[in-house]
């Protein structure tokens, strides 16, 4: 795993996003979506949803890093990053990571982890596949991810047991939804759709193509 550094973004206040994302590989990309679809179809949708992601977490006012997988795509990540995203800096108070498979995220929920970072030490925002779309903390180091059954429904639950093990000050964010499963991209496609009827913009222009069938 590696992280792309490109220039500083402004205004970070001692703030620090990071996207964790994996380089969409057909064949190794949304392998769950793949078993319905095909793989070529899930490394579209891969690609989609981290263009899409990429784009929205830009628009926060911290410093911004990618963390990626492998760590031999930085060349594909670079231009993807275009100097919005920084990890040349240390020392930040307040650190969030998130996932580029919750593409219509909604950006006030990283603002409010941010906020509740200043009266607790760990912030979570619970996926409804028994995850979490986003994770946070302080200086404080805790070790609150050991042993935890990744890729299961139990993530969540054990890593908040963790947690209260540790005797951390714990903050949750509501729930979302990440993009993982044919049924998932089901529930994206209706949330598009709703916002569509509604005369709003879901933001994800690139999942939109794809549903459209203009790619």
């Amino acid at each position: 795993m590696g992280s792309d550094f490109m220039n500083p973004s402004t205004n970070s206040q001692g703030r620090i996003v990071g996207v964790f994302a994996k380089q969409p590989l057909a064949g190794q990309a949304k392998t769950r979506l793949a078993q319905t679809t095909s793989p070529e179809w899930a490394q579209r949708v891969a690609q989609a949803l981290l263009e899409d992601s990429l784009d929205r977490f830009s628009r926060i006012q911290a410093s911004r890093a990618i963390v990626y997988a492998p760590a031999t795509a930085a060349a594909f990540f670079s231009p993807l990053a275009q100097g919005r995203y920084d990890a040349r800096r240390h020392g930040y108070s307040r650190i969030i990571a998130v996932g580029a498979d919750s593409p219509t995220l909604p950006i006030d929920y990283v603002e409010h982890a941010f906020t509740a970072l200043e009266a607790h030490d760990v912030v979570i925002g619970p996926a409804q596949d028994g995850g979490y779309y986003l994770i946070g903390g302080s200086l404080q180091e805790l070790a609150i991810f050991d042993d935890i059954p990744w890729s299961s429904t139990r993530v969540l639950e054990v890593t908040i047991e963790c947690v209260q093990k540790a005797s951390a000050r714990l903050a949750l964010l509501p729930p979302w939804y990440d993009v993982d499963t044919a049924a998932d991209w089901a529930m994206l496609c209706d949330d598009v759709r709703a916002r569509r009827l509604a005369g709003l913009d879901p933001g994800v222009p690139r999942a939109e193509q794809l549903m459209q069938g203009d790619v």
